[in-house]
Order: C-alpha cells, then structure tokens, then sequence
C-alpha cells in the first residue's frame, strides 16, 4: 500500500460529531437570547420614550418629549455605568472586540454575568437612545452562553472557541436573518483558522438559528430591495465609492479612538463617562431624532430612496457625531446598524452624481463598504448586504466597491475598529493567516532515509565505547533489532543505564533494557506540524520515522534541522523574483546590414 494512501486533506477529528450537537443546541438558545434582547430594546425604549409598559416596536423619533428628550440617554448612561463599575466591566463597548480577546487570550472562558448582563445594559443604552445596533451585545451574550455551556462539558480551549463563536454567529443570525454572512464573520474575525472542527459547529449553530428565528422573527430580508443589473460605467463609480466609503470608515475608527482618549484623560471615574455621552446623544436626539436607536427602519427608508439628500446628509452627521461619542464613552453597543446607516447615507448623498446605476444602487453600495472597511472583513460585509436586501443584481458592485474600500482601509489604518482596542490593552493580534508550511509537507517528504543505527543485540557497555568515543558522529541514536525499532538512545541515557546499581549494563543486551521504555516516533504521513509539537512537547532534536504503530519497521530519520526545510521552501516563495521567459522588446531601431 501506497504512504500516500494514509493522507488526509483534513484532519480527522473523532470528536466533531458530539461538538456539532452541543453547537446546535447554542443556535437554539442564541435564537432565543436574540428575541430577549430586542425585546428588552422595544420594553426599554417605550418606558424612556413613551412612559408605556410594552414590548411594541416603536421608534424613539416618534417621541414627544421635546427639550427633555436630551436626558434620557443621560439616565441611561448612569444607569449602565454603574451596571459596569459594581456588575462586570465586561459589558463596557461594542462586544466583538471583547470575544476576540476572550477567544484569543482568555482560553474562551466569559462568566454568567456578561450572559445576564450584557443584552440588560444594551437593552437600556438602546432604549435610553443610544445610537447602537443589537448586533455587537448579541454577539457578546451568544458567545457568552456558548463559552458557559463549553465550561459545564469536558472539552479542550480549542473545542471551547468553537462552541462561544457558534453561539456569537448563531446571535448575530438571528437578529439578522443572514446565516451565510454570520459564519463569514465567524472565519473573518473570531475563528483564526480554517478548519472542519471548527468551521462545520459555527455553520451548523447558524443555521439552526437560521430556521428557529422564523418563529420569533417571521422570513424574508430585513431590507429587500431590488435594482437594476448596473452597466460598464458602473465600475467607475464603484471604485469612487470604495475610496469614499474606506475614507469614512478610517475616519470614523480615528475619531473613535481620539475620542475614547479624550474621555481617559478626564478627571472623574470611568463609571461617569456612558452619562456625558448620553448627554452628547440626547442633544444630537433633539437636533435630529431619527438619528436615536437602532434605526433599522432609517436604513430602511434610506435604501428605499424614502430621505430627502438633505435630510439624509444630516442624519449622516449627527449619527456619526452621537455614534462616536457615546461609543467612545464605554457604554454597551454595537457597531454593525450604525456602521450601515453612516453608509447608506453615503451611498443617498453620492447617489444623484454617480454615473451608471439608478441612485438606489449606491446606498446598498456604500453600506456594505464602509461596513467591511471598518470591520476589516470584506467577504462578511459583501455577503451581508446581500443577506438584507437578497438584491442579486447588487452583487457585482457590491463585490467592487467593497474590495476597494477594504483595500483603501488596509493602506491607511495599522488595524481595525476590532482590534484597536484590544491592542491598547497591551495584545497584537495578526489578521492575515494562511496554510502553514509544516502543515502543508509531510516527514516523508523532508526525513533521512539513511539512517545510522545501533544494533540492539550489543550491551550498554559496547554501545557507549562504539558509538559515544572520540569519533562520536550524531547526538542520538536509534536502536534496532531485526530492522524493529527498539528505542532512542544518547550519551546521557546509556550513561544513566550503565550506573544504574540494578542492571548489568555490561552483560544485558540493550534492547532488552529498552524493552520498558516507549520510544517516540513518527509516521511517514504525519504532518511536520505535529511531529515539530511532539519535539516540543518531549523535549527532543529528533525522532524516528517507523511504517506503522504496530510493526515499528525503521524507514527513516527526521530531526528538527529537517522541519525547517518548508519553511525555506516558503521563504523563496514569497521573497526570491524570478524570470523564466524575456518579452521580446522593440525599440524602433532599425538593424542596417554593415557597409562593405
């Protein structure tokens, strides 16, 4: 049989079956955390808005308050403040940034209080005024109950990462209605890796939560929307509205930062901050009301070419102004609904001096760019608009502008609205990842098949005078008998055996004496990613390479110095420029045959 028979495309993972089941179970109960979340958003926003008891969905522009409109986010910045300061710090800002952290380097593990928590001080941020969307404390409270169901089973911190980001996906599906997008999100920002134990759990809690939000949410897109397919002249004015969009969202993620600087330098407790914000957003609430809440049905209106451009480019401002504040005061949001409604409003404003598609294209356009340039996940933010509007025909602009404002972002920004944050707490995290090259070569591939072996039939005495003298060529050895590996020895393991008072190592065969010691090994199909762990893990330069477990016929050798080969194979992949083929270049000179 073929060595090539034994390997995998993946890795096998005996454990994914039980994974996948806990990870539908979190779909579930991240469906139902969704429900009690906005339902907590409509009950908050009646009592502060409309003094009523009532989970109807009204929006808080309807208001009636007038001047004392401009308290109400300030209450609900007190209030939250304290939820943070004397409950748990952990509901403090928009959420993903704080599952990243948790994913990363805190071994997936989130306490009760941010389940309970989290969606209560959002629902009153919201309710209270706050210009969030329920994306980011749903993605908090989901994961949160993923990680919580993980700590009560016996898994791995790997398995743990898995089931908290089913359970942020499967959230963010249900407040959405966009299963494809949540899993992209999964792989763009929170998995760190592209594998089936995790990628088949996180896609599995999706669309379960995909199914079960039919009963809380009913079907159909959040926004549907229907443009014409655009013309050749389109590409110009995507590639314009890239630039635009991934302008305003390095803007935006500036202004976040230098703003949450500029609350760090007050002189008063950070508990006081979510209620000066809330004063900022209750004065920008009076101005322009529609700029208060979630707004769902703003971004509606704007998609649907519903908003004068004026009233449009207004909205656009004090929603950005109120957004940036009250985010960078500490106070628990999301970032996703106003990110869309900054770029629809883009998209309004650049609608009527766009050439080659009818104005209703752009808003979509730009809500989608400026989303994935802020967010630094363009695939997620592509996926995602076509998951609100199920407008088809938006694809292709979608899939321009996008990629040239996550381009123009990637330029111009260190790192992302996601992970600013994180690296002010003293932690880098690396976006780009791809196959490694350990991963990718097998010991087959990179071990010495000739190998210089000690025969097991000698004695310890014997082997140190032989192979350890003066002319010593290697560390370690490999012992042998009939072709059977034996074991590993060096200088210090037979010297180790020799003073040993209750072994004759002098008169004792050495294979015998290896009889009770395992040797490490490994196989031929092994990745040298997990033969470079198990070096690691047993503190060794080097192993042998055997056919089977059973058998341990020696085949070979593979040492650390062999490991590093891929990596210099991908070290000229990526820097060493090559030329196989000259163009032929004419310079317009004319070759006249020699005068005689």
């Amino acid at each position: 049989m073929s060595l090539d028979t034994h390997k995998r495309d993946f890795s096998t993972n005996a454990r994914l079956p039980g994974i996948s089941a806990l990870a539908a179970g979190i779909g579930a109960l991240s469906t139902l955390a969704a429900f009690v979340l906005l339902s907590l958003i409509h009950l908050f926003t009646n009592l502060f808005f409309f003094q009523q008891f009532s989970f109807a969905d009204r929006s808080p522009a309807l208001n009636t308050l007038g001047i004392w409109v401009v308290i109400i986010p300030v209450i609900g910045g007190l209030i939250v403040g304290f939820m943070a300061r004397y409950g748990s710090e952990k509901i403090r800002g928009h959420g993903i940034p704080e599952a990243i952290e948790a994913i990363l380097f805190g071994k997936s593990r989130m306490s009760p209080k941010v389940a309970i928590l989290k969606p209560l001080s959002s629902g009153i941020v919201i309710g209270s005024g706050g210009p969030f969307g329920a994306e980011g404390p749903i993605i908090m409270t989901g994961g949160a109950l993923g990680s919580l169901i993980a700590q009560c089973v016996k898994v791995t911190s790997a398995e743990r990462k898995t089931l908290l980001v089913a359970g942020a996906a499967a959230g963010m599906t249900a407040v959405f209605g966009t299963p494809v997008a949540a899993v992209l999100l999964a792989v763009e920002l929170l998995l760190f890796e592209w594998r089936p134990r995790s990628f088949l759990p996180v896609a599995l809690a999706c669309a379960v939560a995909g199914f079960a939000r039919a009963a809380f949410f009913g079907t159909g897109p959040l926004f549907p929307l229907e443009t014409a397919p655009p013309g050749a002249l389109s590409l110009v004015s995507c590639v314009i509205a890239g630039l635009l969009s991934g302008a305003l969202a390095s803007g935006l993620s500036a202004a976040l930062y230098k703003t949450e600087d500029l609350f760090g330098k007050l002189p008063i407790h950070w508990m006081w901050w979510p209620a000066l914000g809330g004063l900022v957003v209750g004065i920008g609430g009076f101005l322009e009301p529609r700029a208060l809440g979630v707004g769902y049905d703003v971004i509606g209106d704007l998609l649907h070419q519903h908003i004068a451009i004026q009233i449009a480019l207004a909205i656009l401002i004090v929603k950005a102004i109120i957004w940036v504040v009250a985010l960078g005061s500490g106070t628990s949001g999301g970032v996703l609904a106003p990110l869309l409604m900054l770029g629809a409003g883009l998209g309004v404003v650049l609608g009527h001096v766009l050439p080659g598609g009818e104005p209703a294209l752009w808003p979509l356009v730009c809500m989608a760019a400026t989303l994935g340039a802020t967010l630094g996940a363009p695939l997620t933010a592509i996926v995602f608009a076509f998951g609100l509007t199920h407008d088809s025909n938006a694809l292709l602009p979608l899939l321009a502008a996008t990629l040239v404002a996550h381009g123009f972002a990637t330029v111009v920004m260190k790192r992302s609205i996601m992970t600013e944050k994180i690296a002010r707490r003293g932690y880098h995290i690396y976006r780009e990842y791809g196959v490694d090259p350990l991963e990718r070569h097998h010991v087959d591939e990179v071990m010495s098949r000739t190998v210089e072996t000690i025969d097991g039939d000698i004695s310890v005495g014997e082997a140190l005078a032989t192979f350890f003298g003066a002319t010593q060529t290697h560390r370690a050895y490999p012992v042998v008998r009939e072709g059977v590996l034996a074991g590993v020895v060096d200088r210090a393991l037979l010297e180790k055996i020799r003073d040993d008072e209750t072994i004759d190592a002098f008169e004792s065969r050495l294979a015998d004496v290896l009889r009770h010691r395992s040797p490490a090994f490994a196989l031929p199909s092994e990745t040298c990613r997990l033969v470079a762990t198990r070096l690691a893990v047993h503190g060794l330069e080097r192993l042998p390479v055997v056919t089977d477990s059973e058998t341990l016929q020696l085949v070979g050798i593979v040492s650390r110095s062999d490991l590093v080969k891929p990596s210099l194979a991908h070290f000229d992949e990526e820097h060493k420029k090559e030329r196989f083929r000259r163009l032929p270049i004419h310079t317009g000179k004319r070759n006249f045959p020699p005068v005689p």
